[in-house]
């Protein structure tokens, strides 16, 4: 008797530790299929934050380049500002020189001038727009009168009133022209 209570007994235990180890096994695989929900939902955070952080940057590249665009705009506007104030000068320089010359007076003083002048603007990429002869072209000229002249083409320009002047690939001053019409 005393074995086969000791049997029973036996058996209990391996059912029990049967259970135990069943009981684990759920406990575990519960556990674990907890653990892949968090990781699941840690990973989608990160994926998340990854792509905000990926839009947080073009903005700010898009911003940096903006604002470098915004600045050398600015700078471009007061350059070409002060550039255009002293073709204004220039201009009176060039009518005083043509005027003297018109009386025979010695202009050798005013075309030093000029000659400093035409450096200073070609040293910081100032040059003049050729139009005479070319077709006129209203990204850098500006017509003010007409002149029908059949032996021209249409909008050949056949006079030129005040120049034009082209600043680092700008035109900061259109010439002003004279074109042609066909009779």
């Amino acid at each position: 008797m005393f074995e086969e209570h000791e049997g029973k007994k036996e058996m209990e235990l391996e059912n029990n530790n049967d259970e135990i180890i069943e009981q684990n096994d759920e406990s575990k695989a519960k556990i674990i299929d907890d653990l892949k929900t968090q990781l699941a939902q840690e990973q989608e955070k990160v994926a998340s934050y990854e792509k905000k952080l990926q839009y947080l940057l073009a903005d700010f590249e898009n911003l940096k380049k903006r604002t470098e665009l915004d600045v050398q705009n600015r700078v471009n506007s007061v350059i070409d500002g002060i550039i255009l104030q002293f073709l204004s000068i220039y201009d009176d320089f060039v009518r005083a020189k043509e005027a003297l010359e018109k009386q025979k007076v010695n202009t050798n003083g005013l075309t030093s001038i000029l000659k400093n002048m035409d450096s200073f603007l070609s040293e910081y990429g100032v040059s003049p727009i050729d139009a005479l002869g070319e077709i006129f072209d209203p990204k850098s000229h500006e017509a003010i009168s007409i002149k029908e002249d059949s032996s021209l083409d249409e909008n050949t320009i056949t006079s030129e009133i005040r120049k034009g002047y082209i600043l680092q690939n700008r035109v900061i001053r259109p010439s002003l022209v004279e074109i042609s019409k066909k009779a």
